[in-house]
């Protein structure tokens, strides 16, 4: 039997994800910010809700250090946490909140969870962002998006600082045994978590009457659980594999956003320890 973890696994793709491998007999220990949504989850043998706000880096601490302490064996972590804000938002911590959550949080339980991955017999984390899709460069002078904030823009940037994510992870744990899988459902008629202006809304109406159902947006993601490729990175549309080089994925990028989080994540404690 496995031990899975979910990011964002009460609602939509995510809540799917944990009741297929729940009704298998696994282990799954979901993440998520709503109490009640994960109230479900204490009626389920083998299942494990965190209620966290992940777009604090405290609280994934916290749920890295929560979850190394139960289990010490990770066989797969699916980080599907999303949610959209038209108008800019930051978090408690003073980061631009569609950053700290999709892809901050991202990279702090990829990293966290590593050592329980590396213990598993197959580990795999599966990195439900935007692969295939032509994004923007990162901004590196303005992460947190503080001048011309779009919502499509912040999720596009935070589409692309996980495909580096991939990338840096991939070649830091490379003799670890880690599948890093970067992979786009492609439309889906999922929850669609977020705060939208009246045009957005409009769109994303559209978006969950045509796009295709969660039951059939999981299986790809389900393909890559149950049977990791060999390689340490890996993208897949769908479920049609691409390659995970050239132009989104270059190595210098990838080096220089990690080397950029660590000092931001670096900047966080200091904070916290000069206020206590």
């Amino acid at each position: 039997m496995k031990t899975i973890v979910i990011s964002g696994g009460t609602d939509g793709m995510g809540k799917a994800l944990a009741m297929e491998y729940l009704g298998r007999g696994d282990t799954v220990v979901v993440l998520g910010r709503d109490a009640a949504k994960g109230a479900v989850f204490g009626e389920a043998g083998r299942a494990t809700f965190i209620q966290a706000d992940l777009g604090l880096i405290a609280r994934n601490r916290e749920v890295v250090e929560r979850i190394t302490t139960t289990f010490p064996v990770v066989d797969a972590l699916v980080l599907c946490a999303r949610h959209f804000r038209s108008t800019r938002a930051e978090t408690a911590e003073g980061i631009e909140s569609t950053f700290a959550l999709e892809y901050l949080s991202r990279y702090l339980l990829s990293h966290g969870l590593a050592a329980a991955l590396s213990r598993a017999e197959r580990p795999v984390v599966v990195n439900v962002s935007g692969p295939g899709v032509t994004k923007p460069e990162i901004r590196w002078h303005d992460l947190s998006l503080t001048r011309g904030y779009d919502g499509v823009a912040a999720q596009m940037q935070a589409g692309r600082a996980n495909d580096l994510l991939g990338v840096a992870f991939a070649a830091e744990h490379a003799a670890s045994g880690i599948s890093t899988v970067l992979l786009n459902p492609g439309g889906v008629s999922t929850s669609f978590s977020g705060e939208y202006d009246t045009a957005t809304a409009a769109h994303v109406q559209a978006l969950k009457r045509y796009g295709k159902p969660v039951e059939e947006g999981i299986v790809p993601i389900i393909a890559r659980i149950d049977d990791p490729p060999p390689e340490p990175l890996s993208a897949f549309v769908e479920g049609r594999r691409i390659a995970a080089t050239g132009p989104g994925f270059e190595p210098a990028a990838a080096n220089r956003l990690a080397e950029v989080t660590r000092g931001l994540l670096a900047d966080e404690r200091r904070r916290r320890g000069t206020h206590g």
